[in-house]
């Protein structure tokens, strides 16, 4: 059975990427999460994956290293449509957004931290987080409209895009950002 290296959940948001889409997508594995900023971690990490970082799945022929290279493996495994959308259109909408979210948006994840159980002040609204701020809700809106239908989620269904914006919705919770 594959491995599913994680951090801690509380803080790690491509480790909650990575758990998500793989428990959505109802792929069976076994989870093990280690804390962060411990001693002994790091060489815990290296010893199960071959690198000091987390997520990292563990098959039998492999080792995935990070959280959209997990989704991608996971997306080969199970039927069309339970990972990325259905329609080619919508699928390749929710790639380049996953894309955008995993490589982006470095002022969010720099002063908008992951710590899903807390509530904090809001950081100081310089005019680069404001604008990542903004960026994230026309992604949500426009996807919505253009793609959500009648369902819940960024594509009417779930998807991995939902996955990987969760972390961000944490993150506007924990520090109280007002949105539309």
């Amino acid at each position: 059975m594959q491995q599913l290296i994680l951090g801690n959940l509380n803080y790690s948001s491509w480790s909650l990427r990575a758990l998500l889409v793989l428990r959505t997508a109802g792929i069976a594995v076994n989870e093990e999460v280690l804390p962060l900023g411990v001693a002994g971690t790091k060489e815990k990490v290296i010893e199960l994956t071959g690198q000091h970082r987390a997520p990292a799945l563990v098959t039998d022929e492999l080792i995935v290293h990070d959280s959209l290279a997990i989704t991608e493996w996971a997306a080969e495994q199970v039927p069309a449509g339970k990972v990325w959308p259905a329609d080619s259109t919508a699928r390749a909408r929710a790639r380049s957004l996953c894309a955008e979210m995993h490589g982006g948006f470095l002022e969010l994840k720099t002063h908008m931290g992951v710590d899903i159980r807390s509530r904090k002040p809001a950081p100081e609204m310089t005019d680069a987080l404001k604008e990542e701020i903004e960026r994230v809700i026309e992604i949500w809106t426009n996807t919505l409209d253009q793609f959500g239908g009648d369902g819940p989620f960024l594509f009417g269904a779930w998807s991995a895009a939902d996955a990987f914006f969760m972390p961000v919705v944490t993150r506007f919770r924990t520090y109280g950002v007002s949105l539309p």
